[in-house]
């Protein structure tokens, strides 16, 4: 199991990440055996980022700052061969994240974009119709635009929906299940790029890897299902055994 594979590793991941999330990110990578740091000063970023395992960079509360933390600590990682993992979060709503985020891809080498379907057409150029972070709505055919965006960057694409796509260009997974109500509290999209980045430093097969991990966490929001005051708890609960091996 994916989450497993994790906690055997125990890998150091760097995040840059937001602050509606940073708590349950850091406690979400605590509990499956990695080890979050949350580093975000363009002083020690780069530092930061050659001593880590994998990188996560999340634009969720973008500001210039964190950008200028963002690129540095990206060619950092790119110089010791850390994987980066990209969540473009509400790219698409403003100008100012989509060119962010066409930046962040231009500058550095990404080894995983993980998405929803509306960040995904703002970074493949397609018009929707952007609902802040949200997905939004439109048209698009969501495997080939994945694909196509794959092979633009020579990386890993990961779009979140009812239906997950997981695609290196090439090859295609699909994975349905979860549970909806998963949607209704902040972070739970934004700790899955970060066990993404996880998993990444700890894999020798990352394709593979990363279906089964998806699995695991749609099968982690069906468990986690109750009061919605419950399911961050819930979620971390059931993130701990899978990776333990107790469930």
């Amino acid at each position: 199991m994916s989450l497993q594979k994790i906690n055997t590793q125990k890998p150091l991941v760097h995040c840059i990440t937001n602050y509606v999330v940073a708590n349950f990110t850091a406690n979400g990578l605590l509990v499956i055996g990695a080890s979050p740091v949350m580093a975000d000063a363009q002083e020690e970023v780069a530092e930061m980022a050659s001593k880590a395992d994998a990188l996560l960079l999340n634009i969720g509360t973008l500001n210039e700052r964190t950008i200028s933390s963002m690129q540095v600590a990206g060619q950092s990682a790119n110089t010791h061969h850390v994987p980066i993992v990209l969540d473009p979060v509400g790219a698409g709503a403003t100008v100012f994240r989509t060119r962010t985020t066409l930046a962040l891809l231009q500058q550095l080498k990404v080894s995983l974009i993980c998405c929803n379907i509306g960040e995904l057409a703002a970074i493949a150029g397609v018009n929707w119709h952007s609902k802040g972070v949200d997905s939004g709505s439109g048209k698009l055919d969501v495997v080939q635009t994945a694909k196509t965006v794959a092979r633009n960057y020579n990386c890993l694409v990961i779009v979140t929906g009812e239906t997950d796509v997981l695609t290196d260009g090439v090859q295609v997974a699909l994975i349905t299940g979860g549970h909806e109500k998963i949607t209704k509290v902040t972070g739970s999209g934004c700790l899955l790029s970060a066990i993404c980045a996880a998993l990444l430093a700890s894999s020798t097969e990352p394709f593979s890897d990363l279906a089964n991990l998806i699995r695991e966490y749609k099968q982690i929001s069906e468990w986690a299902y109750g009061p919605i005051g419950t399911l961050h708890e819930n979620v971390l609960n059931h993130l701990e055994r899978l990776a333990e091996g107790t469930k």
